[in-house]
């Protein structure tokens, strides 16, 4: 099984506005559960250890997660859902976030090692749990000793500034996790904020140099992605994108795909990663960003099935 960890929260998507007013329409939303809803749709056995909210919103969350044939590894919490509010403009969002005191929230180191399946293989972590507070702590020192104990351990930091209060701090954790992650994936707006005012090329050299990743991804929408594997490099191509609807979601089905495919072929292992080829690196790279695609020309995260991809 596949344990993903992370934010599930509800996007409050602009949908229209004009001079008088602005719509919003409610979508489910967050990293880690994005994540989830791709493994889920590629017919992967997935588990979501965040967790949910018992109000009518955590209910709307919940039902889809177990719709996708997602296994809810946390009892259900009493504290209210998170929410985004997301604006978009030419089709690219941004946040705001209101999360404090919210159900994802209420993680601590005993829960996580509590509810984290014996069949569990890989481990996945993103975004807004690791950025501060109590359980971001909690998260960070169970990826570490996942990691340590043999379980596959992926991430996805998803930086998201306006959430991140102390830089350092944030910095400092990343290392931490950097320093015990199998595969990394993150964006080229990632890498710019985490090394800025350096050249890509340059920026890459660092990450390669601060993790300790067999698999390194990173996506750079419209121009493509490149990975880093085993002294190896591969650079592609983006897949075309028919009618851009939004970018919602975009990364988050990349990565899900990334992890459905290595988990299908049977290569999601510590010592597997490392000796991939560079035919099925280009294969998972290229079907990755068809996926993600896909996702594009649809509404939110709407990820494809494992039928669309085929």
């Amino acid at each position: 099984m596949i344990v993903v960890g992370g934010d599930n929260l509800i996007d409050m998507i602009e949908s229209t506005r004009d001079t008088g007013s602005v719509m919003f329409a409610g979508a489910r939303g967050g990293s880690g559960y994005n994540t989830a809803r791709v493994v889920g749709r590629q017919l992967q056995k997935v588990g979501f250890i965040t967790p949910i909210s018992t109000d009518n919103l955590g209910d709307f969350l919940a039902d889809a997660l177990v719709s996708d044939g997602i296994e809810l590894l946390s009892s259900r919490s009493q504290k209210p859902s998170s929410m985004a509010v997301v604006s978009l403009k030419k089709g690219q969002p941004s946040y705001q976030f209101y999360r404090n005191d919210t159900a994802e929230r209420e993680v601590d180191l005993p829960l996580l090692q509590k509810n984290f399946p014996s069949l569990g293989v890989a481990f996945h972590l993103t975004s807004l749990a690791i950025i501060d507070g109590p359980d971001s702590v909690a998260w960070a020192d169970f990826f570490i000793a996942q990691n340590k104990a043999g379980i596959v351990t992926t991430l996805d930091p998803n930086v998201r500034p306006i959430l991140i209060p102390d830089r350092s701090s944030y910095l400092n954790r990343l290392w931490l996790l950097m320093s015990a992650v199998d595969l990394i994936k993150l964006s080229d707006e990632d890498l710019t904020w985490i090394f800025p005012e350096i050249p890509f090329e340059d920026a890459c050299v660092k990450l390669l140099n601060k993790t300790s990743a067999h698999v390194t991804i990173v996506t750079k929408g419209k121009n493509g992605v490149i990975a880093f594997w085993n002294n190896q490099k591969i650079d592609i191509s983006a897949y075309p994108v028919g009618d851009l609807v939004d970018t919602v979601g975009a990364g988050d089905t990349f990565m899900g795909t990334v992890l459905s495919f290595l988990s299908a072929n049977g290569v999601l292992s510590q010592n597997a990663l490392p000796h991939l080829s560079e035919e099925f690196m280009q294969t998972l790279l290229l079907r990755a960003a068809k996926a993600a695609a896909i996702n594009c020309g649809r509404k939110g995260c709407n990820p494809p099935s494992l039928k669309e991809l085929d």
